[in-house]
C-alpha cells in the first residue's frame, strides 16, 4: 500500500452509518458471518449505538480514513482473560487487495499494547472461508487445528478452524 492508500483503524461512529450500510448489507460479506445483512439504515444506526459503540475493542477498518470494513477482539475475564478472539468483516469491493492482513497486524499489534494481561489473540474461521484462513496466515497466526462441529451458524452446524498469535510471535 501506497501512502495514497493508508490503512488504519478508529473507532467506528453513527456518523459512519453509510459507508457501514455497504459491507453490512452485502449477502457476500454475511456469508460466513453470524449475523445476517442489514436491510435499513434504521437497524443500522442501532447496531451502531448498542453494539459498535459499547464494544470493548471494535475498530472501523479504514481506506484514507474511511471505513470500509471493520475488525474487533473481545475482552475476557477470570481464567480467559489472557485471550481475545478476533473478527473481521470488509467490503467486497476490497477483498483480495491485502488490507485485512494488513488491518490483522495492526489491530494485534493495538491490542498486545493496550491490553498487558493479554497473551493470545485467537480467531475461528470456517473451514470453507479460505480467504480468511489465508489472511489470518499471512499476518503471522499459526493455524491449530480444526474443531469438528464447534457450532450452528445460519442453521448449520460448522466446522471451524482455530488460528492464534500470541503476544511472543508478534512481528511487524
Amino acid at each position: 500500500m501506497d501512502q495514497e492508500n493508508e490503512i488504519t483503524l478508529r473507532k467506528l461512529t453513527v456518523d459512519d452509518v453509510d459507508d457501514f450500510m455497504v459491507w453490512a448489507t452485502d449477502p457476500k460479506v454475511a456469508h460466513f458471518c453470524s449475523w445476517e445483512p442489514h436491510t435499513s439504515v434504521e437497524d443500522a444506526i442501532a447496531y451502531i449505538e448498542n453494539v459498535v459503540v459499547p464494544h470493548p475493542w471494535l475498530r472501523a477498518i479504514c481506506l484514507n480514513n474511511r471505513p470500509i470494513g471493520a475488525i474487533s477482539v473481545t475482552s475476557n475475564s477470570g481464567a480467559d482473560k489472557c485471550r481475545g478472539e478476533m473478527g473481521y468483516v470488509l467490503a467486497s469491493a476490497y477483498w483480495g487487495k491485502g488490507i485485512v492482513t494488513k488491518a490483522v497486524k495492526i489491530a494485534a499489534k493495538m491490542v498486545f499494547e493496550e491490553r498487558e494481561e493479554m497473551e493470545r489473540v485467537e480467531a475461528l474461521v470456517d473451514v470453507e472461508n479460505g480467504g480468511s484462513q489465508r489472511v489470518l496466515e499471512k499476518a503471522g497466526f499459526v493455524r491449530e487445528g480444526v474443531l469438528r462441529k464447534y457450532l450452528v451458524q445460519k442453521g448449520r452446524i460448522r466446522d471451524m478452524v482455530m488460528f492464534s498469535l500470541l503476544r511472543t510471535e508478534l512481528r511487524d
